[in-house]
């Protein structure tokens, strides 16, 4: 029998470039991969260039027609490409237009072919998507509320881009989202946005070989169908649930600098304290259930693993500059435009309402590790309402339960009737705020999306909470009601293009 055919987006990227070897390695599937012609992917893919199971095709993700010529013939679409962080908070309305465009190509592209039903297409999210999830609300899982980050223009563009797969009337689509890779070169990343993330803040991580594996098992699984027109969240499970502190610790001890490193190179007060993203997920399990693809292995051996792969020239240089190395720290926190130092200096009242609540608020944050609260956040799993009856199959779902959901979101569901059943056909609703909206009711239920015109952007979330008691569950615990949660009109304005 001929080899199934596999498109592959983002293969030189982290994840993709592990799914790639690991999908070569069956032997039997042969790939397709879309890469931008540059010298670095030249270099990378070199020793395929010529190999019958490879096939490169040279373009970009906003080109259709190169999309096209991937996704002819093909048994299994991999969509795990786009532009990334943190690229995409330097290039906000590019990856913005990149990622949505490449998903409507996708999506098109598998409609043009003569047995669209046949294509199995997988999409990569992003646990952003969900954003800000500190303790006490920690704990999450699929169909929790969207409520991307104040300024994560990457967030938004996946939530968007997910929207496209998910009411393309596509039979065999699923949307996984990822969470924090590890990889080797993580330790090279010294960008600010090291410093965007809450040290009591949580994730559940996905080592890269999980993640890889998973890509090649979703090609040569036989599954289900009630597989498919799901959402999943994809995470390492139980021994990967770290808090941001643990795993800046960890990361550190990998590599010979010893425990409590963090406190010899940074200052507490350095890091925001919310409007991040990251939590625990109570249902991580089932994706692994049906894709098999976590190794188990225990968090301190895969640390260790971790620093056998890091060149010693580059550990050395990371524990000479122990004593020294809060300087250098110093300044990357003091970054011209993400740098957290600088918004304080700067008086810049947007991000500081958006990641530490004020600049008082700020100032009342102890530079003392002494007077800092590390604890863990409670390993019991809690569960957010989602507003309708939960313990019926989906296939038992109706119109009550659309009326019950749209209720809770403090809106309507407008549809005069509804087939029991029939999550997957359009249903039109009203907001809190009297936007009406069509979207299947598979995306408000599973997905946890809800009004376009609302989220993600203007990011209006105060007004949004006050109304919608399904996303207040999210936003309450966080933020003091009594708070003027300001954000600047300049970081939305350009986005109706986009919609």
């Amino acid at each position: 029998m001929a080899n199934k055919k596999v498109f592959l987006t983002g293969a030189s990227g982290t994840m993709g470039w592990a799914g790639f070897k690991e999908i070569y390695d069956k032997g039997n599937l042969d790939i397709v991969v879309l890469l931008r012609d540059s010298e670095k992917n030249r270099e990378q893919f070199k020793q395929y260039l010529g190999d019958p199971r490879v096939r490169i095709v040279w373009g970009d993700l906003t080109s259709y027609e190169s999309i096209l010529d991937c996704v002819n013939g093909a048994d299994y679409v991999l969509h795990v490409g786009g532009m990334v962080s943190p690229s995409a908070d330097y290039y906000p309305k590019k990856t913005i237009k990149t990622n949505v465009t490449a998903a409507e190509n996708i999506v098109k592209a598998v409609k043009a072919q003569p047995n669209p039903d046949d294509v199995k297409v997988l999409y990569i999210g992003t646990v952003a998507q969900t954003g800000d999830r500190n303790e006490p609300i920690h704990w999450g899982r699929t169909g929790d509320p969207i409520k991307i980050s104040i300024y994560d223009h990457y967030a938004i563009s996946k939530t968007m881009a997910e929207a496209i797969f998910a009411e393309s009337g596509l039979k065999h689509w699923v949307s996984m989202r990822q969470t924090g890779i590890m990889y080797p070169g993580i330790l090279k990343n010294m960008d600010p946005i090291m410093f965007h993330v809450v040290l009591r803040g949580v994730l559940e991580w996905a080592t890269v070989e999980d993640s890889a594996t998973l890509l090649a098992n979703f090609c040569t699984t036989d599954l289900p169908e009630d597989f498919w027109r799901r959402f999943y969240n994809i995470g390492s499970g139980k021994e990967y649930r770290l808090t941001n502190y643990e795993f800046e610790d960890l990361l550190l001890s990998s590599i010979g600098m010893g425990k409590g490193a963090a406190k010899k190179l940074f200052e507490p007060n350095w890091f925001i304290t919310r409007n991040f993203h990251g939590q625990w997920y109570t249902d991580s399990d089932v994706l692994d259930d049906y894709l098999h693809f976590r190794h188990n292995v225990p968090v301190n051996e895969y640390f260790a693993g971790l620093s056998k792969t890091i060149p010693s020239y580059f550990k050395l240089s990371f524990v000479a500059a122990n004593r020294i190395g809060k300087y250098f720290m110093k300044k990357i926190a003091k970054d011209e435009r993400f740098g957290t130092l600088t918004w304080i200096e700067n008086n810049d009242k947007e991000r500081m309402s958006a990641f530490f609540g004020s600049k008082e608020e700020w100032a009342k944050l102890p530079s003392d590790w002494s007077m800092v609260d590390l604890s863990r956040p409670t390993d019991v799993p809690s569960y957010l309402d989602h507003g309708y009856d939960e313990s019926k199959d989906i296939s038992e779902l109706d119109f009550a339960d659309m009326q019950k959901a749209a209720e809770f979101r403090g809106g309507a569901c407008l549809s005069e009737k509804m087939k029991k059943g029939d999550v997957y056909s359009p249903a039109k609703w009203r907001c809190a705020h009297g936007h009406e909206f069509t979207m299947t009711p598979n995306l408000v239920l599973k997905g946890g999306h809800w009004c376009p015109e609302c989220l993600p952007m203007p990011w209006n979330y105060d007004a949004i909470a006050k109304a919608n008691p399904f996303f207040n569950q999210v936003w309450a615990p966080l933020h003091d009601p009594s708070e003027n949660n300001f954000y600047d009109e300049s970081i939305y304005r350009d986005y109706d293009e986009y919609k």
